[in-house]
């Protein structure tokens, strides 16, 4: 029994150009990233929470509907609105203080038309 590990990347054994476009490393160079400070990219907000609770995105996930199933809530897309009204403020306020906790999702196997099964997950509409 050997105790000696197979390497973890393997080296092909292709023909080497004499010089290609980059310069060839060696074996036991490698290569260092580090991350940059600050967002990735300009359009990341360090307000994110705020801009997805605001009214306008808020308004517009409500109209983006699809069938709607309700998740183990209970609650349907079409009761939504009305929910929101109600809970939408303690809904915001545990959000932006990081304590929101959402719910399970329901999970249902739909029927695929060339037989089997495949699962779907629906979430809750709020917590």
């Amino acid at each position: 029994m050997s105790t000696t590990q197979p390497p973890y990347q393997l080296e092909l054994a292709l023909p080497v150009p004499e010089r290609g476009e980059a310069p060839r490393r060696t074996a036991r160079e490698a290569e260092v990233i580090r991350a940059m400070p600050g967002p990735e990219s300009p359009a990341v907000s360090e307000r994110l929470l705020e801009e997805i609770c605001a009214p306008d995105n808020m308004e517009a996930a409500v109209r983006a509907r699809n069938k709607g199933a309700a998740g183990v809530d209970g609650i349907t897309v079409k009761q939504l609105p009305a929910v929101l009204a109600a809970c939408w403020p303690e809904i915001e306020g545990q959000l932006l203080q990081g304590r929101y906790q959402p719910q399970p999702v329901r999970r249902v196997e739909i029927p695929k038309p060339a037989g089997g099964t495949r699962n779907l997950g629906i979430p809750t509409c709020v917590a």
